[in-house]
């Protein structure tokens, strides 16, 4: 008992205990600091001041990332996009929002594509129907990888030929062996040159059973070819 009461009296214990929420503290109050240093003049100090709001990873940076996708400096908002991919989940919402705004859709896009999370595949799948941004969709769904497999295969039967031919490329850069029988089917569709990307997928992708496939298209241009000379 004496040993206890000697401890408490030197205040060991009680010296040790505040050290969790003054750290608590600490991280909230940078927080604050850098979120006021994305108003500074300079777009130096903004591009460093989302970096490190993005590797905190805070809940409470996401409002002011995605107000920074709005900079004046694309430096700025390029990495925008990357910090709200790190913050990850908690910054879909806002983002999901952000794609109704033609401003900042591009961007929006793109931040979305870093983010392993099941809300934003259909979203990102409904903008490949816009030929402005199809592209940017395109390369999120990319780099999404493996999730947007099974997204771009069902694409594959829609009525749109444009989005018949996004789901094509998208699978030929992911490469997912899921993908080669799908794409082989594609060699039938009534689009010249749907035919012709899936065909490009297929190699792409190097399966030997896409490569069979595509054995007949190789010999049927190759009579082409030689009948034009």
């Amino acid at each position: 008992e004496d040993g206890i009461r000697d401890s408490s009296v030197t205040g060991v214990q009680t010296c040790a205990l505040p050290i969790f929420p003054l750290e608590e503290e600490r991280v909230k109050d940078e927080i604050e600091i850098q979120i006021d240093l994305l108003s500074d003049p300079d777009w130096v100090v903004r591009r460093e001041a989302v970096i490190t709001l993005g590797e905190m990873g805070d809940e409470r940076c996401v409002e002011p990332l995605a107000r920074a996708l709005r900079d004046g400096d694309w430096q700025v908002r390029e990495v925008a996009i990357e910090a709200l991919g790190q913050v990850g989940s908690p910054a879909v919402e806002i983002l999901l929002k952000l794609l109704r705004d033609w401003d900042v859709r591009k961007y929006a896009i793109l931040a979305l594509g870093k983010i392993r999370d099941e809300r934003v595949l259909d979203p990102l799948m409904v903008q490949l129907r816009n030929d402005e941004f199809k592209e940017d969709a395109i390369n999120a769904l990319v780099e999404l990888g493996e999730p947007a497999v099974p997204k771009f295969i069902a694409a594959l039967k829609d009525k749109e030929e444009s989005v018949r031919q996004s789901a094509v490329l998208g699978l030929g850069r992911i490469k997912d062996s899921s993908s080669i029988d799908p794409l082989i089917a594609m060699l039938q569709d009534k689009d010249w040159f749907t035919r012709l990307i899936a065909a490009a997928a297929l190699e792409s992708i190097g399966d030997e059973r896409g490569r069979e496939a595509i054995k007949p298209l190789d010999r049927k241009s190759t009579r082409l070819n030689s009948s034009h000379t």
